[in-house]
């Protein structure tokens, strides 16, 4: 019996755990800058008439008087129209992030909960399996029912490939901390359930919203939000909504970030470029989470997910007691 970590190793965000987004970043932003860029009539000022086909139209001064260019005094500059631009930008782009990172919080939570409560009677259901076929085998004598008896025993303990053998013990940057933990012999804290508390989630993005790295202007702040992040990332992960609080106190006295300030219109420009790169990035993998094996039972009982767990086992031990009962037979049939 193939479960649903064979097909998880090999995919790992978006329909329920992830909310899509309404177009491009970059689309977005540049829409906006289109937007404060129109040209506007100064107040108080009357339409001129429209020229002849053809003609230049003109203002014409009052007899004695030199014609003035238009007021534009208050008018928002280009930069700061792509700062404001920018901002909305990174902001879209965080609550993405962490949309993204709820959904893969849980979606690793629950895999390695339906391992930890379900693999034994996975397990079990296979053992089984492997059992009938060989009393059926044993009892029939055909050689086709040798053959199966010989597939249903060599499922059960199946040679692990490496990217199973390595699937939830290590990412880009190296071993998780769970790995480390059994590498070493300390005590390791498993996820308590699926889906963190309503507390944990509220100080999660509270967190990630006030300490993401790339509001970072400087490369020592980026340095200094990226540690904070993985720790807030780590926290959440396990569901330690008390450690959460812990972190959210160590941010709040933290060194206040620097006021912002503008940047030239190529940097600004650049930046939203990355941006929209970005949260392609996160599109990408927001999909392969939602396609993973894991990721479409959560699909199933969005709002409860540890539930699901508890109505998956229901229907292991139901066909746990039919293989038993179609095994007592085979036995007592032989007998």
């Amino acid at each position: 019996m193939t479960t649903p970590e064979a097909e998880q190793s090999q995919s790992e965000p978006t329909d329920e755990g992830v909310p899509e987004q309404s177009g491009a970043l970059q689309g977005e932003a540049e829409e906006s800058v289109a937007a404060d860029s129109s040209v506007t009539a100064p107040a108080g000022g009357s339409s001129s008439e429209t020229a002849p086909e053809g003609e230049t139209p003109s203002v014409t001064a009052p007899d004695g008087e030199i014609p003035q260019p238009a007021d534009t005094e208050g008018a928002p500059r280009p930069e700061e129209r792509l700062e404001r631009a920018v901002r909305a930008a990174e902001q879209a782009l965080i609550e993405f992030e962490i949309a993204v990172e709820t959904f893969r919080v849980e979606v690793d939570n629950f895999s390695r909960l339906h391992h930890q409560k379900l693999g034994p009677m996975y397990s079990r259901l296979d053992e089984l399996e492997a059992q009938i076929a060989e009393a059926r085998a044993a009892r029939t004598g055909d050689p086709e029912d040798i053959r199966k008896a010989h597939e249903a025993r060599a499922r059960v303990m199946p040679m692990p490939g490496v990217e199973e053998l390595f699937h939830g013990w290590m990412d880009s940057e190296g071993l998780f901390p769970e790995a480390v933990a059994m590498l070493t012999e300390q005590p390791v804290r498993p996820p308590q359930r699926v889906r963190p508390s309503e507390g944990a989630r509220k100080l999660y993005r509270e967190l990630a919203r006030k300490a993401h790295p790339d509001l970072a202007q400087d490369e020592n702040e980026r340095k200094r939000r990226d540690e904070f992040i993985a720790r807030v990332n780590a926290a959440y992960g396990r569901g330690d909504e008390a450690l959460l609080r812990e972190l959210a106190e160590e941010w709040a006295a933290g060194p206040v970030p620097e006021e912002w300030k503008p940047s030239r219109s190529e940097e600004l420009y650049a930046r939203l470029e990355w941006l929209a790169q970005r949260k392609e990035m996160l599109a990408f993998v927001a999909r392969e989470l939602e396609e993973s094996a894991i990721g479409a039972m959560l699909k199933l009982a969005p709002d409860d997910p540890d539930r699901l767990l508890e109505e998956i086992a229901d229907q292991l031990l139901a066909q746990v007691d039919e293989r038993e009962a179609e095994l007592a037979e085979l036995i007592g049939r032989a007998c």
